[in-house]
């Protein structure tokens, strides 16, 4: 089960996990001043959603940190807009904290990736926020977007940046007992 309102994460986890059922969690996620935080709100998801003791739940929670700062959502497109001016021409770090629970046993990780903007001209920006909604997009990016124009090299996990590190999650659930269905295999 995916604790996650998130379309991305959704998206992500079916490239290994064809059915699962999503549930948001109703939580509160609190301050984020640092990656480690990032960590607690994803166990705060994870534990939040009720399931069967055999199942595995998964939450996650990612965040754009920039020289120390946290570049949450964005509340308003003024605050987009000064988010990718400073992204312009940086690196920056993405951290998805990530959490699998089963029964009693939960596992986690923090998992980070670098990501150098080119110069982003203020006009450039202009287009992109007329093109994509980033009102619920850390940082105010999409990579999987039109934001992909702006990205110069990353170091790291790309699926990390979209918000759900795939192959960490995958170790992470195969640790817990989880392996994946071959088609046409016997389930029951």
């Amino acid at each position: 089960m995916l604790a996650s309102s998130s379309p991305r994460r959704v998206e992500l986890l079916r490239l290994i996990v064809p059915e699962f059922a999503v549930r948001p969690p109703e939580v509160e996620e609190g301050p984020i001043r640092r990656p480690a935080d990032l960590l607690r709100a994803a166990r705060d998801k994870a534990r939040a959603v009720q399931g069967p003791p055999d199942e595995f739940v998964i939450g996650a929670d990612t965040g754009v940190f920039h020289r120390g700062e946290h570049f949450g959502k964005p509340k308003d497109p003024a605050e987009a807009r000064r988010m990718l001016a400073r992204l312009s021409g940086d690196w920056h770090h993405v951290y998805t904290g990530l959490v699998v629970r089963r029964g009693g046993a939960e596992l986690r990780a923090l998992v980070p990736t670098k990501v150098r903007f080119r110069e982003i001209s203020t006009k450039e920006i202009e287009w992109y926020l007329s093109r994509e909604d980033v009102s619920d997009k850390a940082g105010a990016y999409a990579i999987q977007g039109a934001a992909a124009a702006f990205v110069a090299e990353i170091r790291g996990d790309f699926t990390n940046v979209m918000g759900l590190p795939v192959g960490t999650l995958y170790r992470l659930l195969r640790d817990l007992g989880w392996s994946p269905v071959v088609m046409g295999e016997d389930r029951g």
